[in-house]
Protein backbone atom coordinates (compact mmCIF):
# COMPACT_ATOMS: atom_id res chain seq x y z
CA UNK A 1 0.00 0.00 0.00
CA UNK A 2 1.29 3.44 -0.94
CA UNK A 3 0.75 6.64 1.06
CA UNK A 4 2.77 9.00 -1.19
CA UNK A 5 5.09 9.61 1.76
CA UNK A 6 8.03 10.46 -0.51
CA UNK A 7 6.22 12.17 -3.36
CA UNK A 8 8.60 14.61 -5.06
CA UNK A 9 11.61 13.59 -2.96
CA UNK A 10 15.02 12.76 -4.43
CA UNK A 11 17.49 10.28 -3.01
CA UNK A 12 20.59 8.11 -3.27
CA UNK A 13 20.48 4.45 -2.22
CA UNK A 14 23.73 2.57 -1.54
CA UNK A 15 24.11 -1.19 -1.36
CA UNK A 16 21.27 -2.85 -3.29
CA UNK A 17 23.05 -6.08 -4.27
CA UNK A 18 20.10 -8.41 -4.93
CA UNK A 19 16.46 -8.87 -4.02
CA UNK A 20 17.38 -10.08 -0.51
CA UNK A 21 19.06 -6.74 0.30
CA UNK A 22 17.40 -4.28 2.65
CA UNK A 23 18.57 -1.54 0.27
CA UNK A 24 16.79 -3.32 -2.60
CA UNK A 25 13.53 -3.50 -0.62
CA UNK A 26 13.94 0.15 0.40
CA UNK A 27 14.36 1.18 -3.23
CA UNK A 28 11.18 -0.69 -4.19
CA UNK A 29 9.25 0.94 -1.35
CA UNK A 30 10.67 4.41 -2.07
CA UNK A 31 9.54 4.05 -5.67
CA UNK A 32 6.07 3.02 -4.52
CA UNK A 33 5.94 6.07 -2.24
CA UNK A 34 6.67 8.46 -5.11
CA UNK A 35 10.41 9.10 -4.77
CA UNK A 36 12.97 9.37 -7.54
CA UNK A 37 16.49 8.21 -6.77
CA UNK A 38 19.84 7.00 -7.99
CA UNK A 39 21.15 3.54 -7.15
CA UNK A 40 24.84 3.04 -6.42
CA UNK A 41 27.28 0.36 -5.37
CA UNK A 42 30.96 -0.45 -5.77
CA UNK A 43 31.89 -1.62 -9.28
CA UNK A 44 32.73 -5.14 -8.02
CA UNK A 45 29.34 -5.39 -6.26
CA UNK A 46 27.59 -4.23 -9.41
CA UNK A 47 29.20 -7.10 -11.30
CA UNK A 48 28.15 -9.61 -8.62
CA UNK A 49 24.57 -8.44 -8.22
CA UNK A 50 21.47 -7.82 -10.32
CA UNK A 51 20.98 -4.11 -9.70
CA UNK A 52 20.04 -3.35 -13.31
CA UNK A 53 16.83 -5.32 -12.79
CA UNK A 54 15.99 -3.06 -9.85
CA UNK A 55 16.88 0.05 -11.86
CA UNK A 56 14.45 -0.94 -14.60
CA UNK A 57 11.72 -1.72 -12.09
CA UNK A 58 12.08 1.62 -10.28
CA UNK A 59 12.94 3.75 -13.32
CA UNK A 60 16.30 4.63 -11.74
CA UNK A 61 19.82 5.16 -13.00
CA UNK A 62 22.81 3.28 -11.63
CA UNK A 63 26.04 5.17 -10.89
CA UNK A 64 29.06 3.03 -9.88
CA UNK A 65 30.95 4.45 -6.91
CA UNK A 66 33.52 3.15 -4.47
CA UNK A 67 32.31 4.70 -1.22
CA UNK A 68 35.85 4.62 0.22
CA UNK A 69 37.04 7.08 -2.47
CA UNK A 70 36.09 10.73 -2.02
CA UNK A 71 36.48 11.45 -5.73
CA UNK A 72 33.92 8.72 -6.53
CA UNK A 73 31.52 10.16 -3.96
CA UNK A 74 31.95 13.67 -5.36
CA UNK A 75 31.14 12.45 -8.86
CA UNK A 76 28.18 10.43 -7.56
CA UNK A 77 26.66 13.38 -5.71
CA UNK A 78 27.17 15.81 -8.58
CA UNK A 79 25.77 13.37 -11.14
CA UNK A 80 22.82 12.45 -8.91
CA UNK A 81 21.73 16.06 -8.56
CA UNK A 82 22.07 16.49 -12.32
CA UNK A 83 19.95 13.39 -13.05
CA UNK A 84 17.34 14.05 -10.38
CA UNK A 85 17.06 17.77 -11.03
CA UNK A 86 17.97 19.19 -7.64
CA UNK A 87 19.33 18.66 -4.17
CA UNK A 88 18.99 15.38 -2.28
CA UNK A 89 16.26 14.65 0.29
CA UNK A 90 17.32 11.21 1.52
CA UNK A 91 20.31 8.87 1.53
CA UNK A 92 20.57 5.23 2.58
CA UNK A 93 24.00 3.84 3.55
CA UNK A 94 23.68 0.05 3.45
CA UNK A 95 27.32 -0.96 3.11
CA UNK A 96 29.24 -3.48 5.19
CA UNK A 97 32.09 -5.90 4.61
CA UNK A 98 34.63 -7.87 6.62
CA UNK A 99 37.38 -9.80 4.88
CA UNK A 100 38.26 -11.40 8.22
CA UNK A 101 34.73 -12.82 8.41
CA UNK A 102 34.77 -13.86 4.76
CA UNK A 103 38.14 -15.61 5.11
CA UNK A 104 37.32 -17.25 8.44
CA UNK A 105 39.89 -15.32 10.51
CA UNK A 106 39.01 -15.42 14.21
CA UNK A 107 38.63 -12.14 16.14
CA UNK A 108 41.74 -13.03 18.19
CA UNK A 109 43.81 -13.65 15.05
CA UNK A 110 42.97 -10.80 12.69
CA UNK A 111 44.77 -9.81 9.55
CA UNK A 112 45.02 -6.08 10.25
CA UNK A 113 45.22 -5.08 6.60
CA UNK A 114 41.83 -6.76 6.18
CA UNK A 115 40.59 -5.10 9.38
CA UNK A 116 41.49 -1.65 8.06
CA UNK A 117 39.82 -2.39 4.73
CA UNK A 118 36.63 -3.53 6.45
CA UNK A 119 36.60 -0.46 8.69
CA UNK A 120 37.04 1.81 5.68
CA UNK A 121 34.23 0.15 3.70
CA UNK A 122 31.78 -0.34 6.57
CA UNK A 123 32.22 2.81 8.65
CA UNK A 124 34.67 5.41 7.33
CA UNK A 125 32.72 5.40 4.07
CA UNK A 126 29.79 6.85 6.02
CA UNK A 127 31.91 9.76 7.25
CA UNK A 128 33.31 10.33 3.76
CA UNK A 129 29.80 10.27 2.31
CA UNK A 130 28.41 12.75 4.81
CA UNK A 131 31.44 15.03 4.62
CA UNK A 132 31.06 15.16 0.83
CA UNK A 133 27.33 15.86 1.05
CA UNK A 134 28.00 18.50 3.72
CA UNK A 135 30.75 20.32 1.84
CA UNK A 136 28.84 20.30 -1.43
CA UNK A 137 25.66 21.49 0.33
CA UNK A 138 23.91 18.72 -1.57
CA UNK A 139 21.14 17.99 0.97
CA UNK A 140 17.84 19.84 1.17
CA UNK A 141 16.79 21.18 4.56
CA UNK A 142 14.91 18.55 6.59
CA UNK A 143 16.57 15.85 4.54
CA UNK A 144 17.30 12.45 6.10
CA UNK A 145 20.40 10.23 6.11
CA UNK A 146 20.06 6.65 7.38
CA UNK A 147 22.69 3.93 7.88
CA UNK A 148 22.01 0.29 8.74
CA UNK A 149 23.66 -1.29 11.76
CA UNK A 150 23.36 -4.27 14.10
CA UNK A 151 23.15 -4.79 17.83
CA UNK A 152 26.60 -6.41 17.98
CA UNK A 153 27.81 -2.79 18.17
CA UNK A 154 26.64 -2.83 21.81
CA UNK A 155 26.72 -6.47 22.87
CA UNK A 156 28.99 -9.44 22.30
CA UNK A 157 28.17 -11.72 19.36
CA UNK A 158 31.43 -13.70 19.05
CA UNK A 159 31.15 -14.72 15.41
CA UNK A 160 30.24 -11.23 14.22
CA UNK A 161 33.96 -10.58 14.53
CA UNK A 162 35.35 -7.16 13.53
CA UNK A 163 32.01 -6.19 11.98
CA UNK A 164 30.89 -5.44 15.54
CA UNK A 165 33.66 -2.82 15.83
CA UNK A 166 32.79 -1.44 12.40
CA UNK A 167 29.15 -0.99 13.38
CA UNK A 168 30.07 0.65 16.70
CA UNK A 169 32.23 3.16 14.78
CA UNK A 170 29.42 3.70 12.26
CA UNK A 171 26.94 4.54 15.02
CA UNK A 172 29.37 7.00 16.60
CA UNK A 173 29.93 8.73 13.25
CA UNK A 174 26.15 9.07 12.84
CA UNK A 175 25.87 10.88 16.18
CA UNK A 176 28.94 13.06 15.78
CA UNK A 177 28.38 14.14 12.18
CA UNK A 178 24.64 14.21 12.75
CA UNK A 179 25.10 17.03 15.25
CA UNK A 180 26.78 19.26 12.66
CA UNK A 181 24.39 18.27 9.87
CA UNK A 182 21.45 19.11 12.11
CA UNK A 183 22.81 22.36 13.51
CA UNK A 184 24.21 23.73 10.25
CA UNK A 185 21.99 22.22 7.53
CA UNK A 186 18.77 21.07 9.25
CA UNK A 187 19.44 17.52 8.09
CA UNK A 188 18.78 14.51 10.32
CA UNK A 189 21.05 11.47 10.68
CA UNK A 190 20.03 8.15 12.23
CA UNK A 191 21.00 4.48 12.28
CA UNK A 192 18.61 1.54 12.25
CA UNK A 193 19.72 -1.47 14.28
CA UNK A 194 17.98 -4.28 12.42
CA UNK A 195 17.22 -7.88 13.38
CA UNK A 196 19.53 -10.50 11.87
CA UNK A 197 18.33 -10.63 8.27
CA UNK A 198 19.15 -13.31 5.65
CA UNK A 199 20.84 -10.98 3.17
CA UNK A 200 23.83 -12.08 1.10
CA UNK A 201 26.15 -10.25 3.52
CA UNK A 202 24.42 -11.50 6.68
CA UNK A 203 24.52 -15.13 5.65
CA UNK A 204 28.31 -14.88 5.35
CA UNK A 205 28.61 -14.67 9.15
CA UNK A 206 29.52 -17.96 10.85
CA UNK A 207 26.59 -19.43 12.76
CA UNK A 208 24.09 -17.07 11.11
CA UNK A 209 21.21 -19.55 11.22
CA UNK A 210 21.73 -19.92 14.97
CA UNK A 211 21.69 -16.11 15.29
CA UNK A 212 18.40 -15.97 13.43
CA UNK A 213 16.71 -18.72 15.40
CA UNK A 214 17.87 -17.39 18.78
CA UNK A 215 16.70 -13.85 17.99
CA UNK A 216 13.36 -15.17 16.77
CA UNK A 217 12.79 -16.98 20.06
CA UNK A 218 13.96 -14.00 22.14
CA UNK A 219 11.89 -11.34 20.40
CA UNK A 220 8.24 -10.86 21.48
CA UNK A 221 7.28 -9.90 17.92
CA UNK A 222 9.82 -12.12 16.16
CA UNK A 223 12.57 -10.95 13.81
CA UNK A 224 11.92 -7.98 11.54
CA UNK A 225 12.17 -8.83 7.85
CA UNK A 226 14.08 -6.89 5.18
CA UNK A 227 10.79 -5.52 3.84
CA UNK A 228 9.69 -4.40 7.30
CA UNK A 229 13.05 -2.65 7.74
CA UNK A 230 12.48 -0.95 4.39
CA UNK A 231 9.08 0.27 5.59
CA UNK A 232 10.67 1.72 8.73
CA UNK A 233 13.39 3.38 6.67
CA UNK A 234 10.73 5.03 4.49
CA UNK A 235 9.17 6.64 7.59
CA UNK A 236 12.58 8.10 8.47
CA UNK A 237 12.91 9.52 4.95
CA UNK A 238 9.45 11.06 5.19
CA UNK A 239 8.38 14.39 6.69
CA UNK A 240 6.66 12.52 9.54
CA UNK A 241 9.98 12.19 11.43
CA UNK A 242 11.50 15.65 10.96
CA UNK A 243 12.72 15.96 14.56
CA UNK A 244 14.17 12.46 14.89
CA UNK A 245 17.96 12.64 14.72
CA UNK A 246 21.17 11.30 16.36
CA UNK A 247 19.27 8.11 17.22
CA UNK A 248 20.21 4.46 16.99
CA UNK A 249 16.76 3.02 16.40
CA UNK A 250 16.22 -0.65 17.23
CA UNK A 251 14.05 -2.44 14.70
CA UNK A 252 14.24 -5.94 16.09
CA UNK A 253 10.87 -7.14 17.38
CA UNK A 254 11.83 -6.16 20.93
CA UNK A 255 15.03 -8.23 21.11
CA UNK A 256 17.17 -5.35 22.37
CA UNK A 257 15.23 -5.01 25.63
CA UNK A 258 14.96 -8.70 26.42
CA UNK A 259 16.83 -10.56 29.13
CA UNK A 260 15.39 -14.01 28.52
CA UNK A 261 12.19 -15.30 26.95
CA UNK A 262 9.86 -18.15 27.84
CA UNK A 263 10.75 -19.88 24.56
CA UNK A 264 14.46 -19.82 25.41
CA UNK A 265 13.79 -21.04 28.96
CA UNK A 266 11.73 -23.95 27.67
CA UNK A 267 14.39 -24.83 25.09
CA UNK A 268 17.09 -24.89 27.81
CA UNK A 269 15.01 -27.19 30.04
CA UNK A 270 14.65 -29.90 27.39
Amino acid sequence: MSYNLLKGKRGIIFGALDENSIAWKTAERAHEEGASFVLTNAPVALRMGTINTLAEKTNSEVIPADATKVEDLEHLIEKSQEILGGKIDFVLHSIGMSINVRKGKHYTDQNYDWTHKGLDVSAMSFHKLMQTLYKKEAMNEWGSIVALTYMAAQRVFPDYNDMADNKAFLESIARSFGYFFGKDKKVRVNTISQSPTPTSAGQGVKGFTGFMNYAEKMSPLGNATALECADYTITLFSDLTKKVTLQNLFHDGGFSNMGVSQDIMEAMEK
